[in-house]
C-alpha cells in the first residue's frame, strides 16, 4: 500500500469504504489486503497488482459501466509507469520505513496524480551541487568521472537505460556509455532549453524522454532506445544552430553602457579563439551549461502569478507593499448564528469516592490482589503485574519518605503543594504510576517530564524554563534511568542547559521507608489545588505547563467514565505515552477510578513489532484499546504473519488522534483488513482532546443508542477561507473528515472566530472550538496574561452580548459541528498557517506531498511543514528527510513535483523545499519530528539540508509595485540665480589655485627632477621596504636622475619620439626610474602590472591586452619578467610571438642620452593610465604634462608636501592616485617616500603600520585591501606589536585611495583595532578619484574632519538623498570622501537632463580641474565617447563651463563646519558607481548594499557578490565553515534580500572563500565573476535556482 498509485476512476469508485467492504465477502477482502501487502513490500509490480485485483473485484462492479474505458486505461498506464522496481534490496528497509502513514488517502493520491498531470510540460532547472556535497551516495557514483555529471540534466539515456534494465545500479556499462556519447556530441550543453526535446524531426513527439519532466516516467516501452536515439539527433541538430537565450524582453546592458561603450573589454580578450560558439550580445557562449539552465527558470517565471498584482498606490517614494486586497469572490459564511452544543449531564453514581486518592485508598484496601497495571519488556513478555494492593503501599511509602525523608538543613525539603519533576522511560510505567500516586498522597504536585537523554535534546531547554519557572527543585526517576543521565566530572547528574539546579531522587524500594504505624496519608475531597501539572510544547517552542486541579481532573475521570461506558474491572490497552494527554487520563488516571487492569505497550516495543498492542488485545480479551491512527497504520503492514488473533473482545477503539483530519484512511484501511479478525465497524471511537481543555468529544460507543458517525468531503479552497463547502467543482481539493463524536457530557461547546474578538461562528464556518466545563485545565503555570486569553475566553454574539456567564477554555481544535449534533475537526491552531490571508493546515500540507509518488526518495513519517514570516507574510517551508540511496535526480524531480501538487491542491505556493540527509532533523520523545525546532534551525541556518528548491518567485506576491519614473519637470522654471526649486545649487571646490603663487612653476616634471638632480643631488626622495621591514633600495635625486639618462639613452636609438612604451616591473625604483627615461627620452610610458607567474593564465592576457590596445612598441622589464613572457606556460596563455621588442634594463650601459627631449607645449601627452573598472571595462586615459604637474601641485597643497617631510606609501603603483604618489609626488615635492609593496604585506601583515611608526610618519597611504589585511592579520596582535614598541600616535592622516564609495565599516574597524597603538580616531580618511580625474578628494592635514549622514536606503533606490537619524531602519551611513582638491569644481547633475541638482540631491558628480585627464586613449578613437566624458555641458543653467562627467553617484550637502578659508564646508559623498548600479523594479540598487545584507545573513559567509543577468539577481556567497552549510545559505540569503531590498533573488551560488576575483585596490570584479559563472568557472559548491 505504501507505494500505490490508485488507477484512476475505477480505484476511486471500488476504494473498498467501510459501506463497501461490508458488501464484499471476507474472503475477498483479505484477498485484497494481501495484495496491497504484496504490492507495498514489493513482491509484486503494479500491473500485477491492478490484474489481480481487477480480476477479484470483477463480479462486484456492475454499476460503473458509464465510464469511459480509455480513461482507465490512460490512468493505468500512467500510475503502472512507476511500478516499484523488484529488487531485494527495497524489501527488508521498505517495511521498517513506510510505516507512518498517518495522511495516507488514496482519495488524495488520486487527486495529486490528476493535479500534476496538468503541469507535463513545465520544466525546471535543477540545482548543481559539487561532488563532495553529496552526503548520499547517489546512483551516479558509477559513472565515468566526470565532474559535471552531478548537476545536469544529462540526456534521458542514461534515466531510459537505468529502468529499461530494471535494477538500481548502473552496473551494466552501456547505459554510461550511452550517457558518455550524448555529451560529446552534444558538446558542452547539455538539454538545450526545454523546448528542444518537444518535437523531433520524425514527427511524434518524445516529451517522455526529457528527464526533469515533472510526470511520472514514461511507460517503459519496446523502443526506448529508439526513443533515445531520436533524442539524441534531435540534440546533434538543434545544438549546431542553437539560438542565443532569451533575455524576456529586457535588454541585458543598462541605458549607461549605450552612452558608454566598452573601450575594450578585458573579457572580448578570447574571442577569436572560440569563433564556433555562438555568442550572446555580450560574449557569453550561448550554450554553456548555467544558461541553459538560467534559460528554463526564466521559462518557468514566464507564467503569470496566480493573483494579479492590484494597483497600490505610491507616493512619490514611499514603496509600499503590496496589500492583500480580500478577493471578492471568496466564499463568505451563509449559516445562522450557531448556538452553544451542550453535553448530555453528568450522571450521578453511588459509591463514587470524593478524589481520585480516596478510589486508590478503596481498591488498594478492599481489592488488593486485583491487577491494575500490566508492563511489557520490548519483546512483549508480561514483565510485571501492579496490583492495587501494591500501587497503595508503594504509594504511602513513598509519600511519607517524600515529606519526612528528605530535608535540608533540619528543614523538610517539600512541602505540601510544592512541585516535583516526574522523570520516568516511556517502557516503565509501573514506577511512574507509583510516583504519581505517591506525589498525589503526599500532596505534592507531579510535573511529569521526558528523560532528557543529551544536553542538547530538541526543546529541553524550553523543558528547563518550565521546570524553573515551576520552582521544582527535586526530581523522581528510576535506578536505570538516573544511570542513563548525563554524568558532570564529580559523578552527578549533570546540569542541563537552562534547567534550575534539581536534586535527583530514586523511588526504587531501597530509597524508600516504611511509614511508622500511625501514619497515613491525609485523603481529602476534591478540592480546587492542583493536581498535577502537564507539559505543552507551542508552536512558537516555548513550553507550558498546564495545570489542573483535583476536582478537575476527578470530574474528567467522571466524564470518560461515562462516555465511554467503563465498568469495574474492564482490561484495557495503551499503546499511548502514560505521561500526558490521553494515554494519562485513560492509563492512569480514569482506570484507578474504576479498577480497570491496564496492559501498558511501550513505544519501543511498538517499534520492533507494530503488531503487539492487537496480540495483547487478543490474548487479555480486552475491551478496549486506546491507540493513534499511526499504530493504527503500523499494524497494517505487518498483519498477515497472524492468522490466528481476533479483535471480537474490543468494544471499544479509542483512536486518540481522531481529530487529525488524516486519521480517517487509516481507520478505513484498518477496518479492511481487521473486519475478518472480529473487528466492528462502529467500535472504532475517535475522539478530539488538547492539553487545555482535556477530552472534548468522543465517538461513543455502540450500545450507547448514538447516531451513526458521519462523513464530511469538504472543499480546501472553502476551508482556507473558514469557510465550509461540501460538494465542490473542483474535484481534486477536496478534505474528508470523520466526526469526533458528541460533545463530552457535562461540557457546553461553542465555536468562535479564530481571530480577534471571540464571536460565534455561523454555522458553516470554522472556528476554534471552545468547552466550559468543570474538566478542563485551569491555567498556564506563572502565566497569567496567556491563561486569561486561554482559559477564560467569554464567546460573544453578533450583537456583541456575552453568550453565557461562564468562562470558556480554547481548545486550539478548529473545526465545526456538522449534523446530529456530531463535532468535526479540520485542523490545529498550531498547524495553522495564514499565507495572503488565507489559511492552510499543515498537516494537509503534509499529506499532499506524500500522496506524491513515488515515495521512494523520502521518508514517510519525517516531514515538517511550517511557515516562517518574510516580507510581511507567512511563507509555507516544507522539510523532509530523503533516503541514502535517492539519486540527486530522482529527488529533484519529486520536489518539484510536490511543488506542483500543493500548488494546485492548496493554490499556495510553497517558499521553500528542504531535503536533509537521513536521521538529522530533531525528533520530538515518542518519535515524529520536532517542528519548532526544525524550524528554529532553519531559520538559523544550521539544518545542513542535501537539496533544496526556493520558489520565491511564485510565493511573493506583496512586492511593492515597480517604480515608473516620472517625466521631469521642465529646466526653465526651476533655476533662479544660484538656486534649484528653493534649494542652493549643489556645487563646490577646492582652494583657488590661482592665487597661490607656487615657487616652482615647472609645467613639466622631468624638469624637476633634473633642477633637483643640480640643487639637492644627495636629497633622498625614495626609500623601497622588503617583507622583512629592512631596506631594499633607495634613490637620491641624482642616483634616480642618472639612472633615467641610462634608460633614455638606451630608448633613442631605437625609438622615435611619441612612442609608447610599456613597463612591466615590480613595484621599487626601476618603475620610477624607467618612468622618467621614457620622459627624457620623449616616449609615452604606460605602466603595466606584471603578470602573477603563479597564474598566468588569467593575469598574463591583461598584459598583453594593455600592450596591445595601448599600441606600445616596446616593453621595458626586468630579465625574469622577460623570461616569464616568451615562456612555455605564457605561451598557453598567449600568442608569445606577437609581443613587441622587449628589452630589459637591469644591466644598461653607462651612456648619457645626447640631448633631453623638449616637449613643445604643456598640453603635449606625458603618460598613459591605464585601469581595469570594477565593470570589467579596460580605459585608459591620457595624462597630458600640464594635468601632471597640476595634480603634484594640488596634492602638495592638500598634504602640505615639502622636502622635509616623509611619508608612507603602501599602494600599487600602476594607475590612479596610487601612481601619482608613488612615481610624480616626491619628484615634484621634494619629500621622500617610504615605499611598502602591498604585495609584501601578505608575509607580514605588520610591515606597513612597523615602517609608519619606525619612521614618525605624519601622512601615510593605503588601499582598502591593505586595510583588510592589516584588521584581519593583525587584529588579534595589538599587544605583541605594542611590545615591539610600534605606535602609530605620529599618524595625522591615514588616507584609503580608493574610487568608490567609503568602506565605513572597515575604516572604523580598522581605527577602533589600532586606537590601542594610539592612532588617533580623527586620522583615518578615504580619498576618491576615477578614470576622468585620478585625485578629486584627499583629506589632507588641515581642515575640517570627515563627516557621517546617514540616509534612507529606499530613498536612494529612488535616486533620492533623504537623511535620517541614526539607527532608524533602512539607514545606511555614508562618509564624506575627504576634502576636495584645490583647483578642482565639482558639481551634482541629473543623469538624465544634464541638469544641475539642489544641495543634497543625488545626481551624477561631474568635476572640472586643471589636472583633468585630456580623454580616453582607445583603439578604436570613438569621439562621441570622448565628448561626452571629458567634456560636457549642464544642460541649463551655467551652459558654458566644461565638465568631466565621473560616472558615479552622489551629492554634495554644506555642512555647519567651516573651512580653513572661513568659508562654510560642502561635503561630498560618494554613493557608487553607475556602470555598478544594478536596475531592477524600476529602481536602482548599489550591489554593495545587497552584499552588506547577504554577508549579514549567516555567520558561515566570508564574501559576497551581486549581478545580474538577463534581469535575474545572481548572488554569489563565499562559504567560510563546511560544505554541509552550503545549502543552509540559500533560504538565508534569499529571504534578507527578500526582507531589506524587496528583490527576489533568481540564482544562489555558493563558493570556495577567494573565489570572488579583487583588484588591486580591494575593489570586487563583480563582471568577471559573472563571466565566470557564466562560462561555467566557478567549480561552485551549489547553485540554487529559485523558482
Amino acid at each position: 500500500m505504501a507505494e500505490r498509485t490508485s488507477s484512476g476512476l475505477l480505484t476511486m469508485m471500488l476504494e473498498p469504504t467501510p459501506a463497501v467492504a461490508m458488501t464484499l465477502p471476507a474472503e475477498v477482502r483479505e484477498k485484497l489486503a494481501e495484495l496491497e501487502l504484496e504490492l507495498s513490500e514489493g513482491d509484486i509490480t503494479q500491473k500485477g497488482y491492478e490484474k489481480k485485483r481487477g480480476k477479484l473485484l470483477a463480479p462486484y462492479i456492475p454499476q460503473i459501466q458509464g465510464v469511459d474505458p480509455s480513461l482507465q486505461i490512460d490512468n493505468r498506464i500512467q500510475s503502472s509507469s512507476q511500478a516499484v522496481l523488484p529488487g531485494s534490496k527495497h524489501n527488508k528497509s521498505r517495511a521498517a520505513n513506510t510505516r507512518d502513514e498517518r495522511f495516507r488517502s488514496d482519495l488524495h493520491t488520486e487527486a495529486v496524480q490528476a493535479a500534476l498531470a496538468k503541469y507535463k510540460e513545465r520544466k525546471m532547472p535543477m540545482p548543481s551541487k559539487r561532488r563532495s556535497v553529496l552526503v548520499q551516495s547517489s546512483v551516479e557514483a558509477c559513472t565515468p568521472p566526470d565532474t559535471s555529471s552531478a548537476s545536469e540534466d544529462e540526456g534521458s539515456l542514461r534515466r531510459q537505460g537505468r529502468l529499461a534494465t530494471s535494477t538500481p545500479y548502473q552496473g551494466h556499462g552501456h547505459p554510461a556509455v550511452e550517457h558518455w556519447f550524448n555529451r560529446v556530441i552534444q558538446g558542452s550543453s547539455t538539454s538545450s532549453s526545454a523546448s528542444s526535446t518537444s518535437s523531433h524531426p520524425g514527427g511524434r513527439s518524445v516529451t517522455t524522454t526529457t528527464t526533469t519532466n515533472t510526470t511520472a516516467h514514461a511507460a517503459l516501452n519496446a523502443n526506448a532506445a529508439a526513443t533515445a536515439l531520436a533524442d539524441l539527433m534531435a540534440h546533434t541538430q538543434l545544438d549546431n544552430h542553437s539560438a542565443p537565450p532569451d533575455v524576456t524582453g529586457l535588454s541585458e546592458r543598462s541605458s549607461l553602457h549605450a552612452e558608454r561603450p566598452q573601450v575594450a573589454s578585458v573579457r572580448g580578450v578570447s574571442r577569436n579563439h572560440h569563433t564556433s560558439v555562438m555568442e550572446t550580445a555580450d560574449g557569453v557562449p550561448v550554450n554553456s551549461r548555467v544558461s541553459s539552465k538560467i534559460q528554463q527558470l526564466l521559462n518557468t517565471l514566464k507564467r503569470p502569478k496566480r493573483p494579479p498584482l492590484r494597483e497600490f498606490f505610491v507616493d512619490d517614494f514611499e514603496e509600499l507593499l503590496g496589500v492583500q486586497h480580500p478577493d471578492p469572490n471568496q466564499p463568505k459564511p451563509e449559516g445562522q448564528q450557531m448556538s452553544p452544543l451542550e453535553g448530555e449531564p453528568l450522571g450521578l453514581v453511588n459509591k463514587w469516592p470524593p478524589s481520585l486518592p480516596a478510589a486508590l485508598q478503596r481498591w488498594g484496601t478492599t481489592q488488593p490482589k486485583s491487577p491494575c497495571l500490566t508492563a511489557l519488556d520490548n519483546s512483549g513478555k508480561p514483565v510485571y503485574t501492579l496490583t492495587y494492593g501494591k500501587l497503595w503501599t508503594r504509594s504511602q511509602k513513598l509519600a511519607y519518605t517524600l515529606l519526612n525523608k528528605l530535608s535540608t538543613r533540619n528543614e523538610p525539603l517539600l512541602m505540601p503543594g510544592d512541585r516535583v519533576a516526574l522523570v520516568f522511560p516511556n517502557n516503565d510505567p509501573v514506577m511512574f504510576m507509583v510516583a504519581f500516586y505517591g506525589c498525589l498522597l503526599a500532596e505534592l504536585v507531579p510535573v511529569p517530564i521526558e528523560v532528557p537523554l543529551t544536553r542538547k535534546d530538541a526543546g529541553s531547554q524550553q523543558i528547563g524554563f518550565l521546570l524553573g519557572s515551576c520552582g521544582v527543585t527535586l526530581a523522581l526517576t528510576t535506578d536505570a534511568c538516573q544511570k542513563g543521565l548525563p554524568k558532570a566530572q564529580t559523578g552527578e547528574v549533570a546540569t542541563f542547559k537552562g534547567w534550575p539546579r534539581l536534586l535527583w531522587f530514586v523511588t526504587d524500594g531501597k530509597h524508600v521507608v516504611k511509614p511508622p504505624k500511625d501514619w497515613y496519608p491525609p485523603i481529602r475531597e476534591a478540592s480546587n489545588d492542583i493536581a498535577y501539572i502537564e507539559y505543552k510544547t507551542s508552536k512558537e517552542g516555548s513550553t507550558m505547563g498546564i495545570t489542573v486541579s483535583h476536582s478537575a481532573m476527578l470530574a474528567h475521570c467522571h466524564a470518560l467514565t461515562q462516555a465511554c461506558g467503563y465498568t469495574e474491572a474492564e482490561t484495557i490497552t495503551n499503546v499511548l505515552d502514560f505521561k500526558r494527554e490521553a494515554g494519562l487520563w485513560h492509563g492512569v488516571l480514569t482506570s484507578v477510578m474504576n479498577r480497570m487492569h491496564v496492559i501498558s505497550i511501550p513505544y519501543s516495543l511498538m517499534k520492533v513489532n507494530p503488531l503487539s498492542w492487537i496480540q495483547k488485545v487478543h490474548t487479555y480479551k480486552a475491551r478496549v484499546a486506546v491507540v493513534k491512527s499511526r499504530d493504527m497504520h503500523w499494524s497494517l503492514l505487518a498483519q498477515r504473519d497472524q492468522r490466528d488473533i481476533s479483535l471480537s473482545s474490543l468494544r471499544m477503539l479509542i483512536v486518540a488522534d481522531g481529530a487529525n483530519p488524516w486519521s480517517i484512511s487509516s481507520c478505513d484501511a484498518f477496518l479492511n483488513v481487521f473486519q475478518a479478525r472480529g473487528l466492528r465497524p462502529e467500535v472504532i471511537c475517535p475522539c478530539a482532546s488538547s492539553s487545555e481543555a482535556m477530552t472534548v468529544a468522543i465517538r461513543r460507543p455502540p450500545e450507547m443508542g448514538v447516531p451513526p458517525p458521519g462523513k464530511a468531503v469538504l472543499s480546501m479552497g472553502g476551508l482556507s477561507h473558514s469557510v465550509i463547502r461540501v460538494d465542490t467543482e473542483e474535484k481534486l481539493s477536496v478534505l474528508t473528515v470523520q466526526d469526533v463524536g458528541q460533545v463530552m457530557p457535562g461540557a457546553l461547546v461553542c465555536v468562535v472566530r479564530v481571530e480577534g474578538t471571540p464571536y460565534i461562528c455561523q454555522t458553516d464556518e470554522v472556528g476554534e472550538i471552545c468547552v466550559s466545563s468543570g474538566s478542563t485545565g485551569v491555567a498556564y503555570y506563572g502565566l497569567p496574561g496567556m491563561t486569561k486569553n486561554v482559559f477564560e475566553t467569554i464567546p460573544v454574539l453578533s450583537s456583541g452580548l456575552p453568550i453565557s456567564d461562564r468562562p470558556f477554555s480554547r481548545t486550539s481544535l478548529l473545526g465545526f459541528v456538522g449534523p446530529d449534533n456530531l463535532v468535526f475537526v479540520v485542523g490545529k491552531m498550531d498547524g495553522l498557517m495564514v499565507v495572503s490571508g488565507r489559511r492552510h493546515n499543515a498537516d494537509d500540507v503534509v499529506a499532499t506531498a506524500l500522496a506524491v509518488e513515488p515515495m521512494k526518495f523520502v521518508y514517510r513519517g519525517r516531514i515538517a511543514v511550517f511557515s516562517v514570516s518574510v516580507l510581511h507574510d507567512e511563507r509555507i517551508v516544507v522539510v523532509a528527510e530523503q533516503r541514502p540511496d535517492a539519486s540527486e535526480e530522482d529527488s529533484f524531480q519529486w520536489m518539484s513535483r510536490v511543488l506542483q501538487a500543493i500548488d494546485s491542491i492548496h493554490q499556495v505556493g510553497v517558499y521553500c523545499l528542504a531535503l536533509v540527509p537521513a536521521n538529522t532533523l530533531p525528533k520530538a520523545p515518542l518519535g515524529g519530528i520536532h517542528i519548532s525546532e526544525t524550524k528554529q534551525r532553519f531559520l538559523e541556518g544550521a539544518l545542513h539540508p542535501c537539496n533544496v528548491l526556493m520558489c520565491p518567485h511564485t510565493c511573493v506576491t506583496n512586492l511593492p509595485k515597480p517604480r515608473q519614473k516620472q517625466p521631469e519637470v521642465s529646466p526653465a522654471s526651476l533655476i533662479v540665480g544660484n538656486l534649484v526649486a528653493g534649494k542652493r545649487i549643489a556645487q563646490a571646490c577646492g582652494r583657488d589655485v590661482a592665487q597661490l603663487e607656487d615657487n616652482e612653476q615647472f609645467l613639466y616634471i622631468q624638469d624637476v627632477l633634473q633642477w633637483r638632480a643640480q640643487a639637492t643631488p644627495d636629497h633622498p626622495l625614495f626609500l623601497v621596504l622588503n617583507a622583512k621591514g629592512t631596506v631594499a633600495s633607495t634613490a637620491s635625486c641624482l642616483q634616480l636622475h642618472k639612472r633615467a639618462e641610462r634608460v633614455a639613452a638606451a630608448l633613442m636609438g631605437r625609438l622615435n619620439t611619441g612612442d609608447h612604451v610599456a613597463l612591466v616591473y615590480p613595484p621599487g625604483i626601476d618603475l620610477i626610474a624607467t618612468f622618467y627615461g621614457c620622459l627624457y627620452a620623449g616616449c609615452v610610458p604606460v605602466t603595466v602590472r606584471p603578470p602573477h607567474p603563479q597564474n598566468l593564465a588569467t593575469t598574463l592576457p591583461t598584459v598583453k591586452m594593455i600592450v596591445e590596445v595601448s599600441k606600445s612598441v616596446c616593453i621595458l622589464t626586468t630579465q625574469a619578467i622577460m623570461k616569464l613572457l616568451k615562456s612555455k606556460e605564457a605561451a598557453a596563455a598567449v600568442d608569445v610571438k606577437s609581443w613587441p621588442m622587449v628589452l630589459d634594463t637591469d644591466d644598461l650601459p653607462r651612456k648619457k642620452s645626447p640631448q633631453m627631449y623638449k616637449p613643445p607645449t604643456p598640453e603635449m601627452l606625458a603618460y598613459l593610465d591605464f585601469s581595469v573598472s570594477t565593470t570589467g571595462i579596460l580605459a585608459g586615459v591620457k595624462m597630458s604634462h600640464a594635468a601632471t604637474s597640476a595634480l603634484c601641485r594640488s596634492i602638495k597643497l592638500q598634504c602640505e608636501l615639502y622636502p622635509s617631510r616623509q611619508i608612507a606609501i603602501c599602494l600599487d603603483p600602476y594607475c590612479g592616485l596610487g601612481f601619482a604618489l608613488w612615481c610624480l609626488c616626491s619628484v615634484y615635492s621634494g619629500h621622500q617616500s617610504i615605499l611598502v609593496p602591498p604585495l609584501e604585506l601578505e608575509s607580514n601583515a605588520s610591515l606597513w603600520l612597523a615602517a609608519v611608526s619606525q619612521y614618525k610618519v605624519r601622512v601615510t597611504f593605503c588601499s582598502y585591501s591593505v586595510m583588510e589585511m592589516c584588521t584581519k592579520g593583525l587584529g588579534s596582535q595589538t599587544e605583541a606589536l605594542r611590545l615591539r614598541n610600534v605606535n602609530l600616535s605620529c599618524v595625522r592622516t591615514c588616507m584609503v585611495v580608493a574610487e568608490e564609495r567609503p568602506r565605513i565599516a572597515l575604516t572604523q574597524s580598522f581605527s577602533k583595532i589600532f586606537k590601542d597603538l594610539g592612532l588617533s580616531p580623527r586620522a583615518v580618511s578615504t580619498t576618491f578619484g576615477c578614470r576622468v580625474n585620478v585625485a578629486i578628494c584627499l583629506q589632507g592635514t588641515a581642515g575640517p574632519d570627515p563627516t557621517t549622514v546617514y540616509v534612507d536606503m529606499r530613498a536612494l533606490r529612488h535616486d533620492r538623498v533623504r537623511l535620517v537619524e541614526r539607527g532608524s531602519p533602512h539607514s545606511l551611513p555614508l562618509m564624506e570622501s575627504g576634502k576636495i582638491l584645490p583647483g578642482v569644481k565639482v558639481i551634482i547633475a541629473n543623469t538624465e537632463t544634464k541638469g544641475p541638482l539642489g544641495d543634497s540631491h543625488l545626481g551624477e558628480i561631474w568635476v572640472s580641474s586643471p589636472h583633468n585627464a585630456t580623454g580616453y586613449y582607445t583603439v578604436y578613437g570613438e569621439e562621441a565617447l570622448h565628448a561626452d566624458h571629458f567634456n560636457t555641458k549642464l544642460s541649463f543653467g551655467d551652459t558654458q563651463s566644461v565638465w568631466a562627467r565621473t560616472g558615479y553617484l552622489g551629492f554634495l550637502r554644506r555642512t555647519e563646519l567651516t573651512d580653513a578659508s572661513g568659508e562654510r564646508h560642502d561635503a561630498l559623498y560618494v554613493v557608487g558607481s553607475l556602470d555598478e548600479t544594478l536596475e531592477l523594479r524600476g529602481m536602482r540598487y548599489h550591489p554593495i548594499d545587497i552584499e552588506t545584507s547577504v554577508i549579514r545573513s549567516h555567520k558561515s559567509i566570508a564574501e559576497c557578490a551581486v549581478f545580474t543577468w538577463t534581469n535575474l539577481l545572481v548572488v554569489v556567497v563565499e562559504l567560510e565553515g563546511s560544505e554541509q552549510e552550503a545549502l543552509d545559505l540559500v533560504a538565508l540569503v534569499t529571504n534578507v534580500v527578500l526582507e531589506e531590498h524587496y528583490l527576489i533573488v533568481g540564482v544562489v551560488v555558493v563558493v570556495d572563500p577567494g573565489v570572488i576575483p579583487i583588484n588591486s585596490r580591494g575593489e570586487k570584479q563583480r563582471m568577471h565573476l559573472r563571466d565566470g559563472f557564466l562560462a561555467d568557472q566557478l567549480d561552485p559548491i551549489y547553485v540554487a535556482y529559485n523558482m
